[in-house]
């Protein structure tokens, strides 16, 4: 009796497994991984890896386009040899996903070895992920993203505030566990708000000094402890250019590196006049700290803008015409969307 209750039970879990779709079973594998360190270990010599050194992604140029390599595990094994390191470096990646077909990726960064010889023997560069991520596709600009912002992460928290003991990092990486206090530390995202300004005619972008020549984009600043994301979203544009925020509204959102792990919340915003006398009266008072300028633009010149990159925007005498980020940022999606809400 008891060997007939589990073959019905076998058989019914091999049902709802074949029930499950491909997500599903791709994540509970990923947490899977994540969870058991002997398992992980395992799949690292049958999975693949993304190479960066010093948190400067691997590419290799294939014509005109720009491809991110992933190695198997058995030419990362090769690489370490040659290059006179033990296997055991494996365990400095980090599991950053999964094929649909459960091949795992790693990140591994080779920062302590040398960069050239480890561009002339792959034949490719390591490239800043800012310039990386605008000229891989999709799919791997998020990626590197991800990768890179773990393996930063890796490398700051070596030590527990409370103890300021050693962190032992678990094999995935998704955590690190400080074994005189108990205390896991897992990796976070500091939330930012990025927020298109409109006047219900005309939107508004800025630049801070930092930026290319040209570029203007939407406003953003990082959440204070205790606000959510409305009161983030007036408060930024009223520190930034001196605008009260009448209603607003959610559009998406982007996992974004810089300047660490952030997770980036894109909305629009309608501003209120400021003089109830002047009721087109929405003067711009720019906060000069925190930005270069600000100012209001037409769908004309939003339309015109949105043609251009920072080499076409570039005019005979030097100066630049204003160009927007381009289409990997979620800015440019913001803008997108304004110009149909316009045109609609």
């Amino acid at each position: 009796m008891a060997a007939i209750y589990q073959a019905v039970n076998r058989r019914a879990s091999s049902l709802l497994c074949r029930l499950h779709s491909t997500y599903v079973r791709k994540m509970r594998y990923l947490n899977e991984l994540k969870e058991d360190d002997s398992l992980c270990r395992q799949a690292q010599t049958s999975g693949t890896f993304y190479l960066f050194h010093n948190l400067s992604p691997f590419l290799q140029k294939v014509g005109k386009k720009y491809l991110v390599p992933q190695l198997s595990a058995a030419e990362m094994k090769r690489i370490l040899e040659k290059f006179r390191e033990t296997e055991q470096w494996i365990e400095k990646s980090v599991l950053i996903g999964c094929s649909d077909e459960h091949v795992p990726h790693f990140a591994l960064d080779l920062g302590a070895l040398e960069k050239a010889d480890i561009e002339s023997e792959l034949k490719g560069s390591f490239t800043d992920l800012r310039k990386a991520l605008f000229v891989v596709d999709g799919k791997d600009s998020s990626l590197l993203a991800s990768a890179q912002s773990l393996l930063r992460w890796h490398d700051s928290h070596h030590y527990c505030s409370k103890t300021g003991q050693p962190t032992q990092k678990n094999v995935a990486g998704s955590k690190r566990v400080c074994h005189a206090s108990g205390i896991t530390y897992y990796p976070q995202m500091s939330p930012v708000v990025i927020t298109l300004v409109s006047d219900g005619s005309r939107c508004l972008l800025a630049r801070q000094p930092s930026f290319p020549q040209g570029m203007y984009t939407a406003l953003s600043g990082f959440c204070d402890v205790g606000e959510n994301v409305e009161e983030t979203v007036r408060r930024e544009v009223a520190e930034e250019v001196g605008l009260e925020v009448e209603s607003l509204w959610y559009s998406a959102s982007q996992h974004w590196p810089f300047p660490s792990s952030c997770l980036m919340i894109a909305c629009h915003a309608l501003v209120r006049a400021q003089n109830w006398y002047f009721l087109n009266f929405f003067q711009i008072n720019m906060n000069s700290l925190e930005l270069e300028e600000a100012r209001w633009f037409g769908l004309e010149e939003i339309v015109e803008g949105l043609k251009r990159d920072h080499r076409s925007a570039k005019q005979g005498n030097g100066s630049f015409l204003p160009w927007f980020p381009p289409k990997q940022a979620i800015a440019h999606q913001l803008i997108c969307e304004w110009v149909k809400q316009q045109t609609s």
